[in-house]
């Protein structure tokens, strides 16, 4: 059977076609999207699950229009540090993932501020995944080695260069809004990493679809490619 569940990562996926199917615009679905991820967060804690990674803005979201881009700069801007006060109540501490480039500056400096504020909780690891792709994230460890005059790359010495290797390797990543795809994300550390696919839009996650997501988790056989 599944070991504990210690790192778990979400696709959150169907913010817009929650606030279509509500007629709202979709930076609706966006911001109860966030207040999804308050629920899902604490349903973590309240679980054992140690660490969260969210996939929040992709390398290809920049392809959305302008406005909705815009809107969640915006929301990474102001809402993420607006939290921290109930983030460090809860223990949260936040760390971040992706490609720093391209970022508007006052949302990097705030979304620095709460990973700095944040560092001393000990209840759960926040990973937020913004301007995150997979090829990317491989890209770049690749090309941090060969700066280093690196000539033979080994799968550790890759994920060294990661911008967390100290947050351990995937268990199980899932995904809201009934889509079936990994969408470029966690590439490398899905290698065996578990998938779960749910038909609820993100929005309408909450504490209970974490209880269900551990029950899941656990009647899976992990092998990594041995016997049981």
């Amino acid at each position: 059977m599944a070991k504990e569940l210690v790192h778990l990562a979400i696709i959150m996926d169907g913010n817009g076609r929650w606030a279509k199917s509500k007629g709202l615009p979709r930076t609706a679905g966006h911001l109860q999207g966030l207040k999804a991820l308050k629920k899902v967060v604490q349903g973590c804690i309240d679980n054992g699950i140690r660490y969260l990674t969210v996939y929040c803005f992709s390398t290809e979201n920049w392809k959305r229009p302008e406005a909705e881009v815009n809107y969640l700069m915006t929301l990474f801007t102001n809402k993420v540090y607006g939290e921290i006060r109930a983030l460090n109540e809860m223990g949260v501490a936040i760390r971040l993932l992706g490609n720093r480039e391209g970022l508007p500056p006052e949302a990097l400096r705030n979304l620095d501020k709460a990973v700095d504020e944040s560092a001393a909780n000990d209840k759960l690891v926040l990973q937020l995944a913004i301007n995150y792709g997979g090829y990317d994230e491989i890209c770049r460890a690749v090309n941090a080695l060969v700066a280093e005059g690196v000539t033979q790359v080994t799968p550790e010495l890759i994920r060294s260069k990661f911008d967390n290797p100290d947050i351990p390797v995937v268990d199980f990543i899932v995904r809201s809004a009934g889509e079936v795809r990994l969408s470029n994300f966690l590439l490398f550390d899905s290698a065996y990493a578990e998938l779960g696919f749910y038909d609820e839009y993100w929005p309408d996650w909450d504490e209970t679809m974490i209880e269900r997501i551990k029950k899941d988790y656990s009647s899976r056989v992990r092998r990594f490619g041995g016997l049981v």
